[in-house]
């Protein structure tokens, strides 16, 4: 089950809107959807919500907006994972993923940090890559040295709407996750995007081969 949301992002009204807080925009919905409050707590970096749940549902539930930069997520995720006892296979990151469209979203657990280095410091912090990532498309500028600008600046409104929708329908596979039902989670977020038009029948009225005219 997971017990520790995670949203990335950077901190400040400047980085608000850019690419790269989309996991701030999936724990803002996620706190909407469990009914809690974010509030800062120095103790752990970062905007914090605690959503008590009982023990037969597994306890309580902490979402987590580090407010530490990108580059410092893991001074945010590793004390509060290691005061509340929560093992890295119960924490799930959010963060925005450059080889995913706008519009996509993939589950995955453990792997490679792939460059991002909100997931670089968590890993190194905790000692290992073995906790849940939700990966969400923001797309790619085409040129590796392009990146570092690309995350930093706001979609257009088109993918932003795109993203905003793939937000809200990803989190209807919060309580799969919740529960530690992640092949359920997965089957819902890996099918979450849009179906592709399906190609017009064709006029079963005409005849195949039409008669030709005779002279």
């Amino acid at each position: 089950m997971i017990r520790l949301i995670v949203g990335l992002g950077n901190p400040g009204p400047e980085y608000e809107d850019t690419r790269h807080n989309a996991g701030f925009w999936w724990v803002d919905g996620a706190v909407r959807h469990l009914g809690g409050t974010l509030a800062f707590d120095r103790s752990y970096h970062g905007n914090v919500a605690r959503v008590n749940r009982t023990e037969r549902e597994g306890g309580p539930i902490w979402l987590q907006q580090p407010m530490t930069f990108m580059n410092l997520s893991g001074k945010a995720v590793s004390p509060l994972a290691r005061f509340f006892k929560i093992a890295p296979d119960e924490i799930l990151v959010v963060h925005d993923e450059l080889d995913l469209p706008p519009g996509e979203a993939k589950l995955k657990r453990g792997g490679s940090a792939a460059g991002h280095n909100g997931l670089k410091d968590i890993q190194a912090q905790l000692g290992t890559p073995d906790f849940w990532r939700l990966r969400l498309g923001i797309g790619h500028p085409g040129h590796r040295g392009e990146v570092a600008a690309y995350v930093l600046r706001k979609p257009p409104l088109d993918e932003r709407i795109a993203i905003d929708q793939t937000i809200s329908r990803t989190l209807e596979a919060l309580p799969q996750l919740l529960e530690g039902a992640f092949d359920r989670a997965t089957a819902k977020i890996h099918t979450s995007k849009p179906p592709r038009p399906k190609p017009p029948r064709p006029d079963t009225a005409a005849p195949a081969n039409p008669p030709t005219a005779t002279p």
